[in-house]
C-alpha cells in the first residue's frame, strides 16, 4: 500500500513540475501590414496620369512586421466620384460622367514567403480598348490591397487619370 501512495505522490508531483514549466508562448500578430508609395521611384502616385497602350511598373514598398501573405491591384472608374477614404491629396478631377466603357482591372500577386519587406514590380500596360470599343477616358482608382500572413489587411488607394496621347 506504501509503494502505491509512493506511485501515487510521484505521478501528481510529476504533473505538478510539468505544469510549472514556462512555454513558449507563440508570437500573435496585430498589426497591419503597410504600403509605402513614398520610396524612390514609387508609381503610380496620387494625382498621377497614365496613357492607355503605354508601359509602366508598379511600384510600392510593401512590410509587415512578421510576415507579408499576398497583395491585390484593383482598378475601377471615379467617375462619380466616390471615395475610399484612403486618399490625402485632392486631385482636380473631370465632370461627373456615366461610365460608357470603363476599363476594370483585378488581379492577385504573391510575395515570396517568410518576406516581411517587399518591393513590388509588377509591369503592366493599360489597354485602349477591350478589342471592340475605346475603354473610357478619365477619373480612375488605382487600388493596392495588402495581406500579411495573418490575415490583417490594408489599402491604399490612390486617384489618377488615364489619357490617350
Amino acid at each position: 500500500m506504501n509503494i502505491l501512495k509512493i506511485l501515487i505522490l510521484l505521478t501528481a508531483f510529476s504533473f505538478f513540475l510539468n505544469g510549472c514549466q514556462d512555454e513558449e508562448k507563440p508570437t500573435i500578430d496585430t498589426e497591419k501590414p503597410s504600403i509605402d508609395l513614398t520610396i524612390v521611384d514609387a508609381f503610380p502616385t496620387s494625382c498621377d496620369t497614365l496613357y492607355f497602350d503605354e508601359p509602366f511598373t508598379v511600384k510600392a514598398l510593401l512590410t509587415d512586421n512578421v510576415e507579408l501573405g499576398a497583395f491585390n491591384i484593383d482598378i475601377h472608374n471615379n467617375f462619380d466620384h466616390h471615395t475610399h477614404s484612403t486618399e490625402i491629396r485632392q486631385c482636380t478631377l473631370d465632370a461627373v460622367k456615366t461610365a460608357v466603357n470603363p476599363y476594370v482591372f483585378i488581379q492577385d500577386y504573391t510575395i515570396p514567403n517568410a518576406s516581411s519587406n517587399y518591393v513590388t514590380d509588377v509591369s503592366m500596360t493599360i489597354p485602349s480598348s477591350d478589342g471592340t470599343d475605346l475603354y473610357d477616358e478619365g477619373d480612375y482608382h488605382f487600388q493596392i490591397r495588402l495581406t500579411d500572413k495573418e490575415g490583417w489587411s490594408t489599402l491604399k488607394g490612390i486617384n489618377v487619370k488615364f489619357l490617350r496621347r
